[in-house]
């Protein structure tokens, strides 16, 4: 449900005044967004995987604000004049209109980091706790306030694409994030209670959460911060407008794909079961998803439905429509990477293997950056392609890096994993 917020306002925006400049400002805005955010967001897999008691509830809670407040006071300091417009005009070299049109964006996103890190660590204690459709609840809400949003200020008012996108954004998270405290409330008198005790005996530091969290926050840090690095590259690309306005619409597009694998990681640690007893069932079931997944999207990759998505829905031009059409081809097997890359992490963090994963994430945003730039200094590529050309290298690179670690893990366990 989340992935049809990108496509749903890329679609508004697309249908505004000036598109590609409010296109390409949203995109940029958002992946700023998303860099900044990146320490919190796997505070869902800490709270699955850490919370089981009021003690373990009270040290994790404590850490996850302090944490917020921090992602929320460098969002202030990156949208101060002075600091936004040195990086996005003289290390980036956006537009000046596009760099206009994205500080404004931003600003409205002040929120976003707080939200996201304060509702995902609630939401991994009620996937704890095996209330998985509450979280499911709490995206609707996110994503009906979000299109009400959007819907209310694309049609009544005179505000840009781009600042009808990050405001419509920003109401969401904000509204699910309080959704998901008011649907966690039960949990948590249970938890206060002593009703919910799993191992009393087990004691959680602030240094120990640390040791487990930072190579998890590095990951995100670096699965987030490779967007500003490419756009950066697309600046210099050839067709860089053209690419930096269908990027987060071919990017959104396959999020509706990639966030079933995203989402696995969760699933893994809830349920891969003492000793990883549910280690085959879960394995089984991501290689049948990642088939699908691959198939779905190759459909609609090589057959009118691509056109008709980016053109009747998303609302592109003729000619950004048919500049869309490649790097989407180019994108089909990464759904499945990146579902087969949460299943790795699932095993590696229910072993309390965090590192390997950092390691990964190293691999996977150097790869990326040096096909970006191989790709436009030495084969001028346009910024479109040769970014999903290097999405999939790096992807593909992490996934190999972890199968050594992954079998590891499972060998530890004991696990007959033929």
């Amino acid at each position: 449900m989340m992935s049809v917020e990108g496509p749903f306002l890329s679609a508004l925006i697309a249908r505004m005044f000036n598109p590609e400049y409010n296109l390409a400002a949203y995109g940029v805005a958002a992946s700023f967004a998303w860099i900044v955010e990146s320490p919190v967001i796997l505070l869902m897999t800490a709270s699955t995987a850490l919370v089981k008691n009021l003690h373990t509830f009270t040290k994790l809670r404590n850490f996850s604000y302090a944490l917020c407040i921090t992602e929320t006071l460098l969002m202030i300091i990156l949208i101060i004049p002075s600091v936004f417009y040195f990086i996005t005009i003289n290390l980036i070299h956006l537009p000046v209109e596009v760099a206009h049109l994205t500080h404004t964006a931003m600003i409205v996103l002040i929120p976003w980091p707080a939200s996201i890190g304060y509702r995902r660590f609630y939401q991994g204690i009620l996937i704890r706790n095996g209330l998985t459709k509450r979280v499911a609840y709490g995206t609707i809400v996110r994503v009906s306030s979000m299109a009400i949003t959007g819907s209310l200020l694309h049609f009544f008012t005179g505000l840009n694409g781009a600042l009808v996108g990050t405001s419509a954004l920003s109401a969401g998270v904000v509204s699910e994030a309080a959704a998901s405290r008011l649907m966690v409330l039960k949990v948590l008198k249970k938890i206060k209670s002593g009703e919910i005790n799993e191992n009393p005996e087990s004691k959680l530091t602030y240094t120990g959460i640390f040791r487990f969290y930072y190579p998890l926050a590095l990951t995100a840090m670096m699965n987030m911060g490779v967007q500003p690095m490419v756009t950066f590259f697309i600046g210099q690309s050839r067709m860089a407008l053209e690419s930096l306005a269908v990027l987060p619409v071919i990017t959104s597009f396959t999020f509706i794909f990639r966030s079933v694998g995203q989402s696995y990681q969760e699933v893994g640690i809830a349920l891969m079961g003492k000793n990883k007893s549910g280690y085959k069932a879960l394995r089984n079931f991501a290689f049948i998803m990642g088939i699908i997944l691959t198939l779905l999207i190759g459909i609609i990759a090589f057959s009118p439905l691509a056109e008709i998505w980016f053109k009747d829905v998303s609302g592109l031009s003729q000619k950004l429509s048919d500049f869309s059409r490649f790097p989407l081809i180019l994108m089909i097997i990464l759904p499945a990477l990146t579902l087969l890359l949460s299943f790795q992490t699932a095993v590696l963090v229910d072993s309390h293997r965090t590192k390997p994963i950092t390691l990964s994430t190293i691999i996977e945003f150097s790869g990326i950056l040096l096909v970006m730039f191989i790709s436009i200094r030495y084969f001028d590529m346009a910024g479109a392609v040769a970014a999903t050309i290097a999405f999939l290298a790096g992807r593909l690179g992490a996934n190999i890096y972890l199968f050594s670690p992954y079998f590891k893990s499972l060998k530890q366990n004991n696990q007959n994993f033929a």
